[in-house]
């Protein structure tokens, strides 16, 4: 499965309200996890199987937790059996359909 989430704290940020401390805090728990992952400045993106993908999810949202009063999760997840490396692939089809003209893609 592939899961894009994005964790951020709300009441108790800095006086600037960034919130990079507390991202870069789920940040490492999901590299430290050794699954594919990738971040991007909106999402991150995590693959592996249903459970350890979600353990690291709640690692991460807990690990934010510290940094304010409430938490806020957004994830989208696609769910397909029997593929792996979709991280990439799924990329990798997108830009050759561009490059070849077609429609259609990931």
């Amino acid at each position: 499965m592939l899961v894009a989430f994005s964790v951020a704290p709300s009441g108790g940020q800095s006086a600037d309200a960034s919130v990079h401390d507390a991202v870069a805090a789920a940040v490492k728990i999901v590299r430290d996890s050794g699954l594919p992952n990738r971040t991007t400045s909106m999402f991150t993106e995590l693959e592996g199987e249903w459970d350890e993908v979600f353990a690291v999810i709640k690692q991460a949202t807990d690990a934010v937790g510290a940094y304010g009063t409430r938490v806020s999760l957004v994830l989208k997840a696609d769910i397909r059996a029997g593929y792996s490396g979709e991280l990439d692939a799924k990329i990798e089809r997108l830009e050759s359909a561009i490059e070849t003209g077609r429609e259609g893609g990931a």
